[in-house]
């Protein structure tokens, strides 16, 4: 099928044609492609065309699509049933299992979406700290809910402003916005408001304007700013929980934080997230507190199962070491022959920055040259390839990557 005629008959039921704004290929141009099929490393389009993926469902598929196993518990569980809205028991065993890999999830509840894990973790922390105020920091990303919807104001000691109507100047004001790595902004900020502030919610590393790792020390500084003002520090680790090994991120750079948030990898590609922490923070969720929750297909068995099966696939096998091998080989090999843009990289994730400098938080990566990007996108498009279709976005190596993959993506560049 055409993807012109195909583009043309969503955008006359759908808003923008798309059912989530990246996809419609705004930031890099042309029609949008659609997929028929995914295995492995590969997407069939519509058209017929075979392309290496490397945008991964966005991080979500870590095994590469439609692994046999996922599939069988898939397939296994739907003749079971697909969903009940009561109770099961693999949803017990995936909160086991989850807090048994992450020994900070002292309790763990189940939800559909990152969205809804961050929304969740921010009311209990307003719920249990009974502050209204939450910092985030400029370019961390946190799903659509309205107080992380929110960008930088004129000032620190300000709330934010809203990025998208319908999202009430009230709620934002509620949000303080603060450079990303620029501890020295954040400690003025909770020196001034600190005793307002019921929650601080970071990327560790950051995803959503292109990978960006924090600076020796900062997420340290996090936690003991947390700690001196009572507020709840809150990892949002939907893009790096089970990303770099079978551990949330805060286990690998030694930082504890209150609430965790966690998706992709968690639901082995269907939709499944969820928030977790501190017993006496979780406990506060009804119907054991007063802070409420709830989700029809919070626990959906299907998500389950394939989240289930993931990490005993991870665990077993371990592609860690080697996507993050993948990863550096990739990088090395594009640096060395790159012009005007730079590959970073950290373990299998990677971002090809159009700005010659490094990327430390928003203001550095506002400085690419999004037209060269797009130029870049549509030439690996045109190669076989597909990329993240916006520069500020993350590119992913799955477990089904190959050296061979590697080395003819890199073969497109110069």
């Amino acid at each position: 099928m055409n993807h012109d005629i195909l583009f043309s008959r969503a955008c006359a039921k759908i808003p923008g044609g798309v059912n989530s704004p990246v996809r419609a290929f705004g930031s890099v141009g042309g029609t949008p492609v659609y997929i028929a099929s995914g295995k492995g490393t590969s997407l069939t389009t519509c058209d017929g065309r075979t392309l290496t993926d490397f945008c991964c469902s966005w991080g979500a598929m870590i095994l590469g699509h439609a692994h046999p196993e996922v599939v069988e518990a898939i397939q296994r569980q739907a003749e079971k049933g697909t969903t009940f809205g009561i109770n099961t028991e693999i949803e017990v065993q995936l909160a086991e299992r989850l807090c048994t890999l992450v020994p900070a999830l002292e309790r763990v509840r189940l939800v559909n979406s990152g969205t809804e894990a961050v929304m969740t973790a921010l009311r209990v922390a307003r719920g249990v700290t009974g502050r209204n105020k939450i910092v985030k920091f400029d370019g961390c990303y946190h799903g659509h809910s309205d107080s992380v919807l929110v960008s930088a104001g004129s000032g620190l000691l300000t709330g934010g402003i809203t990025s998208s109507p319908g999202v009430p100047q009230e709620v934002a004001n509620d949000t303080f916005v603060v450079p990303y790595n620029d501890l020295t902004a954040l400690q003025e900020l909770m020196r001034e408001r600190g005793s307002e502030v019921a929650a601080i919610i970071v990327e560790p590393v950051v995803g959503n304007i292109g990978l960006v790792q924090p600076a020796e020390g900062y997420l340290q500084g996090l936690r003991k700013l947390a700690d001196a003002s009572g507020a709840v520090l809150i990892f949002d680790e939907v893009i790096t929980g089970f990303r770099f090994g079978l551990c949330s991120y805060a286990q690998l750079c030694g930082v504890t934080p209150d609430l965790i948030t966690l998706g992709k990898v968690i639901g082995g590609g269907l939709p499944l997230a969820a928030v977790g922490g501190k017993a006496s923070l979780m406990e506060q969720l009804a119907p054991s507190g007063k802070i409420y929750q709830a989700g029809t297909l919070s626990g959906n068995p299907l998500a389950v199962v394939a989240g289930l099966k993931t990490l005993e696939v991870l665990e077993r096998e371990n592609p860690y070491p080697r996507m993050a091998a993948l990863g550096k080989r990739l990088a090395t090999a594009i640096n060395q022959k790159a012009q005007g843009f730079h590959c970073a990289q950290f373990s299998g994730i990677f971002t090809m920055f159009f700005t010659p400098g490094p990327v430390q938080n928003l203001v550095d990566a506002k400085r690419s040259d999004t037209k060269a990007y797009a130029t870049y996108f549509h030439r690996a498009l045109d190669a076989g390839f597909y990329m993240p279709p916006a520069q500020f976005e993350v590119a992913f190596i799955s477990a089904a990557h190959t050296e061979a993959c590697i080395d003819s993506f890199c073969s497109t560049i110069g």
